[in-house]
């Protein structure tokens, strides 16, 4: 995801001078293609996220569309006031973008896990959430958040993550995308959980289920009227997301079924607050239940729950 996002943010730059990015000493190995073609429009701030945040706003406030990029912890915790007195306060057009989402950075530990960042990024004022679930969405949403006028907020997955779309999705911020039709469950996604998503849906499908897929790529604004279709279209709503248990997609999509008395059966899969745990992404989601035979397992079990 990380080069889809450098890629398009090359093709703005070039379209816009106003185009600015900054990181905090990291991204190396990916952001050497714009700071050679953009050099008077990049700046490494170095270990020091929260004067990037108030560099950013003073950039912003000279006209600029500015890109910030860190490791997906670090621009969040270390300056969250900067963000919430600084950017969003002032409705500034800066774009926080950060890599590794959830459990990418595992083997590093807590100190680098990402799971409580859409949470907080969801509560700040007039900020758009965005967790883009392939390469494609990657780099739709970053033009996407380049054309929006004020605070965006961008989790990208680390490396590798797999293509979904070989054809160009229709892509608005606050509109999932539909991948796949059904009738038993809706499979509700947000970033790096897709492919898992539409792997659980085949294997659901081996055993007689039809589920639906959709890509929920924007946190905030929410697309209410996905979920109601969802709702109103099969038995149960299952959100799958790479993020703690408070706060994220499945905190969202819960309090807009019961704000609209939308009658429903819901599960969400997300990650347990377990801190002491280091190891691989792929065994740490092993370990929360977000396999593709553990996701399918628990629907299965839930469907004839349901009857």
């Amino acid at each position: 995801m990380r080069t889809a996002f450098i890629e398009s943010l090359c093709e703005l730059a070039a379209e816009d001078e106003r185009v600015w990015l900054l990181s905090g000493d990291l991204g190396y190995s990916v952001l050497e293609r714009f700071i050679q073609k953009f050099p008077d429009r990049f700046v490494n701030v170095g270990v020091a996220e929260q004067n990037m945040m108030g560099i950013a706003a003073g950039l912003a406030m000279s006209g600029n569309i500015v890109f910030t990029y860190s490791i997906a912890n670090f621009p969040v915790m270390r300056c969250l006031e900067q963000i919430r007195n600084d950017i969003c306060y002032h409705n500034l057009n800066v774009k926080i973008v950060a890599v590794g989402g959830g459990l990418a950075y595992g083997p590093a530990g807590y100190t680098h896990h990402a799971l409580e960042d859409l949470a907080v990024m969801r509560a700040m004022p007039g900020m758009i959430v965005l967790a883009p679930g392939d390469p494609v969405e990657a780099r739709l949403a970053t033009r996407a958040i380049a054309e929006h006028e004020g605070p965006c907020y961008l989790r990208l997955g680390k490396a590798g993550e797999p293509v979904v779309h070989y054809t160009q999705p229709q892509f608005r911020i606050g509109e999932a995308i539909s991948l796949r039709d059904g009738r038993d469950v809706t499979l509700i996604s947000t970033g790096g959980m897709l492919k898992r998503s539409l792997d659980a849906a085949d294997a659901l499908a081996a055993r007689g289920f039809e589920a639906r897929v959709l890509s929920m790529h924007t946190v905030k604004p929410l697309d209410v009227k996905a979920l109601a279709e969802a709702a109103n279209a099969t038995r149960l709503l299952a959100v799958i997301e790479e993020h703690g248990e408070v706060g994220g997609l499945a905190d969202a999509v819960a309090r807009c079924l019961a704000e609209r008395a939308i009658k429903c059966a819901f599960t969400a899969f997300t990650i347990s607050a377990e801190r002491d745990l280091v190891g691989s992404q792929s065994y740490l989601l092993e370990r929360a239940g977000l396999s593709t035979e553990k996701i399918a397992a628990r629907i299965e079990e839930m469907l004839a729950k349901l009857g």
